[in-house]
């Protein structure tokens, strides 16, 4: 049970994550969820990710919205509410703040805390536009406040952070987003398939950005479970799933080792692994059938030349 408390102009979504995290640990092939990649530390690190010149989707999906601004602008329409999934450092959804014009923006991320501050320097910049931030695990459930305008909410879910969620995951959250969506709808970046040697290059990069991202979690975890986790008894490992159509982010025990928190215990033997991460890769086909599953009707698709990436406006 999600309890919202008032925080200021905003809004924070407290949950017990315990036995959530218990169970993904005590599974007999261990798991964490991906949203614990993101805490205060974790949220920083991944921005230093799409600097990277090897992680394509960031620069990519820029150039899309470069090129295809206007086009991108008519069809989302000036004014309302944009809500931005993910939200981060907020950079991708002040890209658009001057074409879009919207009279609120809402940010809306797992670390409440990296959101007050990206928004701190946001608001100084665009005094007409209300800002304000939410702390929201929406992996489980999306439930925008009733306070937010319902007139043209668009939603921003760039990053092709929908490929995180299981098929039936990502339908859940996309019917969601429509039914809040009203006579607004969806801006979404979505990475498409391609080569192995580029996605290894993208989730193991040389300098180890992406290694050091995945292996914070276990700081993450500490903070969250009280467990004793040490980040240098793991090592960052990455598969590709060509059934599942996915990249996959593991962390792999180095030595044997026992992991304790209190009331319980897990016994990890060396090279075995917690799985931290999906990464699904689309078509531009199996997109559009999702999104029309979640109930969206029309939809207009930008792409870079080699369609390594798209950026869809659905409604």
């Amino acid at each position: 049970m999600q309890i919202p408390q008032a925080l200021d102009d905003n809004l924070v979504m407290t949950h017990d994550f315990i036995p959530e995290i218990e169970k993904g640990l005590l599974d007999l092939s261990a798991y964490i969820s991906p949203k614990f990649l993101y805490d205060a530390l974790g949220s920083h690190l991944f921005t230093a990710i799409t600097l990277l010149p090897e992680y394509y989707p960031s620069h990519i999906e820029k150039n899309i919205f470069t090129q295809y601004e206007t086009q991108i602008s008519n069809a989302v329409g000036i004014g309302g509410t944009l809500i931005d999934l993910g939200a981060g450092n907020c950079q991708k959804a002040e890209f658009f703040f001057n074409s879009l014009k919207p009279s609120t923006y809402l940010a809306i991320d797992f670390s409440v805390d990296y959101l007050r501050d990206a928004l701190r320097k946001l608001e100084g910049k665009y005094p007409d536009i209300r800002m304000q931030c939410l702390g929201m695990d929406f992996s489980k459930e999306l439930m925008i406040p009733n306070y937010i305008n319902t007139h043209k909410r668009t939603f921003f879910y760039p990053g092709s952070s929908i490929g995180n969620f299981l098929s039936s995951e990502a339908l859940e959250l996309l019917t969601q987003i429509k039914s809040q969506a009203n006579d607004g709808g969806l801006l979404i970046g979505v990475d498409l398939m391609k080569e192995d040697s580029i996605l290894i290059e993208a989730y193991d990069d040389p300098l180890k950005v992406t290694a050091a991202f995945n292996l914070n979690i276990l700081r993450s975890i500490n903070s969250q479970l009280g467990s004793n986790f040490r980040v240098d008894q793991f090592r960052h490992k990455v598969k590709i799933n060509h059934i599942e159509k996915r990249v996959e982010l593991y962390l792999e025990a180095i030595d044997d080792l026992t992991i304790s928190w209190p009331e319980n215990s897990r016994r990890f033997k060396k090279g075995e692994l917690i799985h931290t991460e999906n990464s699904h890769k689309y078509t531009i086909e199996s997109i559009q059938q999702l999104l029309k599953k979640a109930g969206f009707e029309t939809m207009q698709i930008w792409t870079d030349p080699k369609d390594y990436f798209a950026v869809i406006y659905a409604q």
